[in-house]
């Protein structure tokens, strides 16, 4: 659901969501009524807002049906018209802030982005690497997202700034992709490629990404690896990095290059991981 071709971010989408549910924005607490609901949340959304996650079904909802209306027209989405209609009879607002309905319901947090994150930096900080957090809530485009971050591991590379390597950028988040092209792909490793494609090779870098829980978009593979050869070695095989990021096409490129990560369901989910390792040269 979170790699739709229009490039909506995921709060966009969520907008949508709690006015098309039966459960989702609080309708789930408002329905159980007077009865106690505590909800212990698993944060998968930049921010950990209880509101975005899941959709939120126990948790007030700020969004309306109008801006809900404002997303699909943003993006030119005019189907299905049973949604379309839905959607301006808007005859059942999500309950508010405030609202009695959800006064005997209670929120706890008990895993984020943040924590996988301190998690990481303790393994490096183990192995002698010295981890930089760079923050857990990062959105854009996935391809403008990996431009950046090559940006600043050059940085690391060549001067030593912020910090001189051996480093680990550790970062977390939900980047976006708009679909223009017709391969195979997921935000992760569409982020690894333009990551790949920027680095050029740079020696001493090397990158992971993936979705914690076990699935990049729509395929079966959590993300994949990119080392100082990824470029070369596709070459090697008559692949075009530049062709396949322009297609859209992360997947078949790394599949072909024997580098996903697959785990299989992980069966939780704290949003995007990612690291890029730079080494002393």
């Amino acid at each position: 659901m979170r790699r739709l071709p229009s490039g909506a971010a995921i709060g966009e989408m969520n907008t949508v969501r709690k006015h098309l549910s039966a459960i989702k924005g609080g309708r789930l607490a408002a329905a159980a009524f007077p009865a106690r609901v505590v909800t212990l949340v698993i944060s998968d959304v930049p921010g950990d807002d209880p509101a975005d996650i899941a959709s939120g079904p126990t948790v007030a909802d700020k969004s309306t049906f109008a801006q809900a209306r404002a997303v699909l027209a943003k993006y030119g989405i005019s189907e299905p018209r049973s949604v379309i209609a839905h959607l301006e009879r808007a005859l059942d607002e999500t309950p508010k802030p405030g609202s009695p309905r959800l006064a005997n319901a209670a929120t706890i947090l008990i895993a984020t982005p943040q924590l996988s994150l301190e998690a990481a930096a303790e393994v490096a900080r183990k192995t002698g690497v010295q981890p930089l957090i760079l923050g857990d809530a990062l959105e854009g485009e996935a391809r403008e997202v990996g431009k950046v971050m090559a940006g600043v591991a050059r940085q690391v590379a060549l001067h030593g700034q912020p910090a001189a390597p051996p480093l680990v950028l550790l970062s977390g988040g939900e980047t976006t992709v708009t679909v223009k092209g017709k391969g195979r792909g997921g935000r992760n490793i569409e982020f690894l490629l333009s990551l790949a494609v920027t680095l050029d090779g740079l020696p001493g870098v090397f990158a992971l990404a993936g979705d914690t829980d076990g699935v990049d978009g729509a395929e079966e593979i959590a993300g994949a690896v990119v080392a100082p050869d990824t470029l070369a070695r596709a070459a090697q095989l008559g692949i075009d990095a530049k062709e396949r990021l322009a297609d859209n096409d992360a997947h078949s490129f790394f599949e072909a290059l024997g580098d996903q990560v697959i785990t299989g369901p992980t069966l939780t989910n704290v949003n995007d991981f990612r690291a890029i390792l730079i080494l002393e040269r």
